[in-house]
This record gives structure tokens, C-alpha cells and sequence, in this order.
């Protein structure tokens, strides 16, 4: 391996891949992985699929890159239009950018025009949850609240950007509250934070639809997206939700927040959009506010040089036809409900699983050093990236993360396979996290 690369972890030895086939990655030595995390719950479709393949080849033969300030494209437009087709009511353009933290940026700067368009330039904050992630660009960063992340970068990030309590109700709900008044107790979290900020200073409320990998694929209670939507509605405040992890199919249908019965003002999307065949990214934005700019400026303040690249947009409809013409979401539900029961059934008393939870194929396992108390293991262990590291050695990728309770302590495990696992898949990767369990939990 070379010395002149700069790595995410400096003193990591990583393997070398070197091909895909299906639901694995091979490594430089033959070693077979399965894909059990989809990367960060991006390949969708696997590593090989003939036709994206195919789209992509076909695309660059024909014309690689073109600026969109000076040209449309075919694929461009034909990904626009599908990605619409069946959009939460009220959500018709779509914006194009490389990566989930580029579809959060222009987000956050298109509220904010929103807003000035409007004649409210007033409104400027920002309010998102804690231990929530967004993406890795000083915007994005800011409006989350994962604590970890953050750290290093606090003198850096916007002022302008708040935050409430997560709705997690393994760790938040009491005992002597529902599902129902617990989602009522946090989703009302907003509504007091809007009027500490002054209920005319507001611009946007941003949250993850299922909370990534920082809590571990947690989904909100029943009717806690009805109420912030409500929330938002009383204050004029824009609702983004961020599907760049749960969208595009994960959770099983193809937008996450088509299961809380809400439409948001944008939904940021990316991985599982060309399911890591190319890096794109999309932002589906409100017609209230496309009409709002259209009816000031008539110009998006916003943009990146590839916009739109082709050669992504032709992988990613691609990927979006193979998983409506193969019905791939139906097979989400189903290997999700297996995976879901097989976790459950092999882990469900284990001693260091304390919650085994999300939807889907978007499941993780959250992990304690005391099922009663629910008291986590000392963040000193690493255990997250123990049982990465041991996780390979079994051949198996899956994703753990730290810092769940508090950004230190806490650790999840997230499993986010393709949407082509199979029954024999399932079995494997659960003999294979039963192994890598088995030889990094002994700490308790």
C-alpha cells in the first residue's frame, strides 16, 4: 500500500478491494466480505450490477460532463422527473449535488433564500436535534448534534444553528408515559425553542426521518412527525428532513416520511440514490419555495461544478429502475422482517444487547454493559472499532458507531445490507455477528 496516501485512520492497515460481486467485496487477496452495512447503507444494489454498469458506460461514450450553467442533460432530466413521480405532496423540483453533506447545504442556503425572498430576513436560525448527524461540511456539521463529530470543530460552526432532544425513546421515554406522550413531550421541545428564539427568527427545523447511524436506526414514535409538522406550520418554519441514510428504499418504502404521513419542504437524499455505482446527490425542494424565488430573483444562489454530472444522474436511474422493475422494495420488507427476527431471536437475551430496533433493511443493535440499567460500556474499550476490526477478520462488514448515550459512551452496531439479500445472506451474516459478538464482548 502506498505511503502517499492520507487516510481516515492513520495507522489503519486496510485491505485493498479489489472487485464486487453481489453482496460481497473481494479483497486484493481473495478474501471474501459480506456487505452487511451496504458501506454506510449505500449499495443498495450490491457491487455488480450489469445494468447500472452498462448505463454508465453507455453515458460516458456519449457525452462524460457538461456545466449545467451552460447546458441540460438527458439523464439529468429523466432523474428529476422520477425522483418526483411519486414525491410526498408539494415537493416538485429536484437539485442535484455529489454527496448527502452538499444535499444538506443547499438546504440550509435555500431556506435562508427562501426567507429573504420573502421579505423575512429576520429569520436565520436554524434548529436541529441533538446526537444527530448531517453531514461533514461546516453547514451540515453545524446543524447536527452528534457531540463527537462536533468537538474539534466548535469554535468553527454557525451560531446560528440550535438544538433540541432527539426523539429516542429507548433511552428518553419514562416509564410512566406512552409512546404516544413521550413523541408529544419531545416534538414540543420545538415549539418552546421557536419562541425562545422569537417565533419570527426561525428559518428551518432539520432532522434525520430514522436517525442514522449515530443512534443506531432509531424511527420516531407514532405521531411525533404529525406534531413537529404541526409545530413548524404555526411558526412558518421550513421542515427538512434529511433521507441521505434512510431514503431511497431503506426503511422500505421510498421515502422514509412516507410512514409518519407527512410531506416535508425538502428531503435531502444521496447513497442509496446511485447506490455508490457513482457519488450523487439530490435535494427535493417545496413548491412553495421554487415559487417563492421564482417570483423574486428567479435565480438559485447556490451551486457546485458538478451539478447534475451525467454519467452519475445515468447510474443513479439506472439504479432506480432496477428497483422498481425487480420490485426490490418489497424484498426490503421482506428480508428486513427476517433479518429483524433473526437478530431477535439470536441476540434478544443476549446480555450486552440492550435494544434491537429500526425498519426495514435499516436495523441496528445498541450494545450495554447492563441490560437493567441500561449502563453502557466505558468509552476507554473502543469497542465500536474492536468489533469492526474483528467483524472483517470474520468476514463480515457491518457499522459499528460510538458515542450513542452521549457522544463518548454508548455503542451501536448498524446493519444495512442490498436490497438483493437473500434468505442464505441473512443466516450468514447473523453466524458471522454472532462470532464477532462471542470474541470482542467480554467486558462486561
Amino acid at each position: 500500500m502506498t505511503k502517499a496516501l492520507y487516510r481516515h485512520s492513520l495507522d489503519s492497515n486496510f485491505p485493498v478491494a479489489v472487485k464486487g460481486d453481489g453482496v460481497y467485496l473481494v479483497d486484493a487477496n481473495g478474501k471474501r466480505y459480506l456487505d452487511g452495512s451496504g458501506g454506510a447503507a449505500v449499495s443498495c444494489l450490491g457491487h455488480s450490477n450489469a445494468r447500472v454498469r452498462e448505463a454508465i458506460h453507455a453515458q460516458i461514450d456519449a457525452l462524460a460532463f457538461s456545466h449545467t450553467r451552460f447546458f441540460s442533460n438527458e439523464p439529468m432530466e429523466r432523474l428529476a422527473a422520477e425522483l418526483i413521480s411519486d414525491a410526498p405532496e408539494g415537493l416538485t423540483k429536484a437539485w442535484f449535488t455529489c454527496g448527502g453533506s452538499e444535499s444538506i447545504e443547499a438546504a440550509l442556503k435555500l431556506s435562508r433564500q427562501y426567507f429573504i425572498e420573502t421579505g423575512q430576513p429576520q429569520r436565520r436560525h436554524i434548529i436541529g436535534r441533538m446526537q444527530s448527524y448531517h453531514g461533514t461540511t461546516s453547514g451540515a456539521l453545524s446543524a447536527g448534534g452528534n457531540i463527537g463529530r462536533r468537538a474539534v470543530f466548535e469554535p468553527l460552526l454557525l451560531s446560528a444553528t440550535h438544538h433540541i432532544s432527539a426523539c429516542f425513546p429507548y433511552r428518553g421515554q419514562r416509564e410512566d408515559e406512552t409512546a404516544a406522550q413521550y413523541g408529544q413531550r419531545v416534538a414540543d421541545e420545538l415549539e418552546a425553542k421557536i419562541i425562545e428564539l422569537g417565533s419570527d427568527t426561525v428559518a428551518a427545523f432539520i432532522a434525520e426521518t430514522v436517525v442514522g447511524s449515530t443512534l443506531g436506526c432509531v424511527a420516531p414514535v407514532p405521531g411525533y412527525f404529525r406534531r413537529i409538522r404541526e409545530i413548524c406550520d404555526r411558526y412558518g418554519v421550513l421542515l427538512i428532513l434529511d433521507e441521505v441514510m434512510c431514503g431511497m428504499g431503506r426503511t422500505g418504502t421510498r421515502y422514509a416520511c412516507e410512514q409518519e404521513g407527512i410531506a416535508p419542504d425538502f428531503i435531502a437524499l444521496a447513497k442509496g440514490l446511485a447506490g455508490g455505482y457513482l457519488p450523487l446527490g439530490a435535494l427535493l425542494v417545496g413548491d412553495k419555495v421554487h415559487k417563492a424565488i421564482e417570483a423574486g430573483s428567479n435565480v438559485v444562489m447556490h451551486g457546485h461544478t458538478f451539478t447534475g454530472h451525467p454519467a452519475a444522474c445515468a447510474a443513479a436511474v439506472a439504479v432506480q429502475e432496477e428497483v422498481r422493475s425487480r420490485d426490490l422494495l418489497a424484498n426490503v420488507r421482506k428480508m428486513g422482517g427476517m433479518l429483524k427476527s433473526a437478530l431477535s431471536e439470536h441476540f434478544g437475551n443476549h446480555p450486552n444487547v440492550g435494544d434491537i430496533r429500526g425498519r426495514g433493511l435499516f436495523l441496528a443493535l445498541e450494545l450495554v454493559k447492563d441490560r437493567r440499567t441500561k449502563e453502557p460500556f466505558d468509552a476507554s474499550l473502543g469497542l465500536a472499532e474492536r468489533i469492526r476490526v474483528q467483524a472483517m477478520q470474520n468476514g463480515l462488514i457491518c457499522y459499528p458507531m460510538g458515542g450513542v448515550v452521549d457522544g463518548k459512551r454508548g455503542e451501536n452496531v448498524m446493519i444495512a445490507p442490498p436490497f438483493i439479500f437473500e434468505e442464505q445472506h441473512v443466516f450468514e451474516l447473523v453466524d458471522k455477528l454472532h462470532r464477532t459478538f462471542e470474541q470482542t464482548l467480554k467486558y462486561g
